[in-house]
């Protein structure tokens, strides 16, 4: 029974074993909340939690589609989504920690280079069109425009499409919603002075209306619109970001623009609960860039990926969008290891090991103490017993004790089958047993010696033998 025990000890023992290797090595899964649902993002992720189960990496991603951004930054925010695909400008999550900014949306304002408008505060007076792709962009162009002090305003519902509107009061902008094909119309017919969109200068969409605002355009020039100011509007919008359209990215001939415009914009990142392990999040950002060009073949917007910006781990984790300490770890390389993530185990188990194995001696001491309890009281009834021998003095007190020793011998030799006894107590049980039989058998004696007529029958047998002949 002890060998078995100890057979199923060792077999709990090994099970624990392997339930910790798997439980350590197993990939975690982060539920990631992706808006809209049919955005360039949604699509991002998706080929990216595709590609982490195809490779059975680490970390795995469990997508679920809202049908706006402000919804999948919500579920972060309650704690519904591990991970979240969130616009700062439209909401941010009070919890939410930035691993990648998945691609930045600036505000692209031109116009017809004979309108001479070339920064905002020339928009005052001034009919400014607004290709609408997100319920946000009329808030964000309103908070731009109140940074300089311009009231928008929008368009009479009364007044006729194909002419202007009545004049414009001073310190006003007459804010007008197009679609991409009313763009080219609108600025020939003077229904509009500028047009803004709020895109990545790389997108097609962005490309598509300044080509049409240069149809637009009686001499097919434009200029751009600088916002100049972009450090000083963070500090009133810090949701916002500050952002620079290099020369030629519209292409043409000359360029466009051709020179560097300035402006703000907004940016889609991929953000994630606090509270969430810096190892899985190091994981999950290390994986979205090392295979940013194996995902642009499902998704061309990671082409758009990139880091945030900081220079130090202190700046990064204090920014205005704070960063994910395990984002920073990957970009500080600075990744920890099986031993740096368990370090604080590991000494604690070797610190208190010594306590714990006394622990464990003092206790396996105690129970085998225990254990000989029970042969002890045994030892010491039998000495009891030949005592009592000694001072029986009829043969049914005799009977009587050999039972109990019977008993005594018995319980000893069950308790014998099923734990391990010592060479010195077996020796010290043998001893006493063998002294009790060996006191019973005197006390026999010496009560038959003592019996009535014994010592006639003694001198029977003695004058018997002496008259019987020698066998010849």
């Amino acid at each position: 029974m002890r060998r078995e025990w100890l057979l199923v000890l060792v077999a709990f023992g090994l099970a624990a074993v392997a339930a910790g290797i798997v439980y350590l090595s197993r990939p975690t899964t982060l539920t990631v909340a992706v808006g809209p649902q049919d955005g360039a993002e949604a699509a991002l992720i998706e080929a990216y939690a595709n590609a982490l189960d195809r490779s059975r990496e680490d970390v795995r991603l469990k997508v679920v589609r809202f049908s706006d951004v402000r919804d999948s930054a919500l579920a972060l925010q309650r704690n519904r989504a591990d991970l979240a695909v969130v616009r700062p400008d439209v909401f941010l999550p009070e919890n939410g920690l930035t691993l990648a900014i998945l691609h930045d949306e600036a505000l692209v304002i031109a116009a017809p280079e004979a309108s001479e408008i070339e920064d905002v505060p020339a928009l005052a007076r001034k009919r400014l069109g607004i290709v609408v792709r997100h319920s946000a962009d009329l808030p964000f162009l309103t908070n731009l425009l109140s940074f300089y002090d311009l009231l928008p305003d929008s368009p009479g519902a009364d007044a006729p499409e194909a002419e202007p509107a009545a004049e414009i009061a001073s310190g006003h902008v007459q804010v007008v919603p197009l679609k991409l094909g009313e763009v080219a119309t609108a600025l020939s017919e003077k229904r509009v002075d500028a047009v803004a969109v709020i895109a990545s200068p790389a997108s097609k969409i962005a490309g598509a209306v300044v080509r049409a605002i240069e149809q637009g355009s009686p001499d097919r020039k434009i200029g751009f619109v600088s916002i100049p100011d972009g450090d000083a509007i963070l500090q009133r919008f810090p949701e916002l970001q500050s952002l620079s359209i290099p020369a030629g990215t519209f292409g043409g001939r000359p360029k466009r623009p051709d020179e560097e415009v300035r402006t703000v914009g907004a940016s889609y990142r991929l953000m994630a609960r606090g509270s969430v392990s810096r190892v899985a999040i190091a994981s999950a950002t290390q994986h979205l860039f090392e295979w940013r060009s194996r995902l642009a073949a499902a998704a061309p917007a990671a082409k758009l990926m990139k880091a945030p910006d900081f220079d130090t781990t202190v700046a990064a984790t204090s920014a205005r969008l704070p960063n994910h300490p395990g984002a920073v770890d990957y970009f500080e390389r600075e990744q920890q290891t099986f031993l740096d993530r368990y370090e604080d185990y590991i000494y604690l188990l070797a610190f208190f090991g010594g306590t714990i194995g006394s622990g464990i001696a003092w206790i396996g001491q105690r129970l085998a103490r225990k254990r000989r309890e029970r042969i002890d009281i045994v030892l010491d009834r039998l000495l009891d017993i030949m005592r009592e021998v000694r001072a029986a003095t009829s043969a049914a007190e005799l009977d009587t004790i050999a039972i109990e020793t019977d008993g005594l011998v018995a319980d000893v030799v069950c308790y014998a089958r099923e734990r391990s006894i010592d060479a010195r107590t077996v020796s010290a049980l043998i001893l006493a047993v063998d002294g009790v039989h060996a006191a019973i058998s005197d006390a026999r004696r010496r009560a038959d010696d003592s019996a009535p007529g014994a010592t006639a029958k003694r001198r029977t047998a003695r004058l018997l033998a002496l008259n019987l002949p020698a066998a010849e």
